[in-house]
């Protein structure tokens, strides 16, 4: 059965742009035009992906509410940003939701696609069997590499695909200084300093959530970061 996208935005002719192009590329498309639409469609059943814009109609941050309900539902739906918006606000902002990407409406159809499979790619392991050697334990952490799974103290720990993979490389080696770009190479994401940095605040935050004296993810300043054993 072919994999289920669905684009959010509100420009009729862009959309069925995307649609159409995704189409070719034996993807099912969903069209929706505002917030209202698609959340009364994801309340029934998620898609397999979802690309949305920031400003959706008369709700200049209608992108960002839907966003932040998706991630409500599923912790591991990969969501894209696809916008005009281009500030670095806006950037961390979609990326502090928990979207997996934030990309600019300039951006390649072929790039595009690139993103959507690597994407679908990594959430293909959720439904693969367990295996031993699959399985990451770091102290009071624990991490299922195929399901892409992982737990703090024994408590769900909810990180989306491209936290797991930056969390994945940190605690594979402890001690170990990751540079920003070998955590990129980790996530198989392109960002900048500042988005990398995004995601380090939003994973130390969840773990704090769980955990109030945690403090494993340590900055190496002007390097990168490491997990403190």
């Amino acid at each position: 059965m072919p994999q289920h996208i669905a684009i959010v935005e509100d420009e009729a002719t862009i959309a069925a742009n995307y649609r159409d192009h995704l189409q070719r590329q034996g993807f099912r498309v969903s069209v929706y035009a505002n917030r209202g639409s698609a959340g009364q469609a994801f309340a029934l059943q998620l898609p397999d992906l979802a690309i949305i814009d920031v400003g959706l109609g008369d709700e200049m941050e209608g992108g960002f509410e839907l966003c932040r309900e998706l991630r409500a539902q599923s912790p591991t739906l990969p969501i894209v940003f696809l916008t005009a918006r281009d500030s670095e606000l806006d950037i961390i902002s979609g990326l502090r939701l928990g979207a997996d990407e934030y990309l600019t409406k300039g951006i390649s159809n072929a790039q595009l696609l690139a993103r959507i499979h690597a994407l679908l790619r990594r959430v293909r392991a959720l439904g693969a069997p367990e295996r031993q050697e699959q399985l990451l334990r770091q102290g009071d952490l624990e991490m299922n590499r195929e399901r892409m799974t992982a737990s703090w103290r024994g408590e769900v720990l909810e990180l989306t695909v491209t936290e797991f993979w930056m969390v994945n490389a940190l605690a594979q080696h402890p001690g170990h200084i990751k540079s920003r770009q070998q955590l990129m190479d980790s996530a198989d994401v392109v960002l900048d300093d500042n988005t990398i940095t995004s995601h380090i605040k939003r994973i130390r935050r969840k773990f704090l959530a769980l955990d109030e004296s945690f403090a494993a993810i340590d900055t190496a300043y002007g390097v990168g970061y490491r997990w403190k054993g």
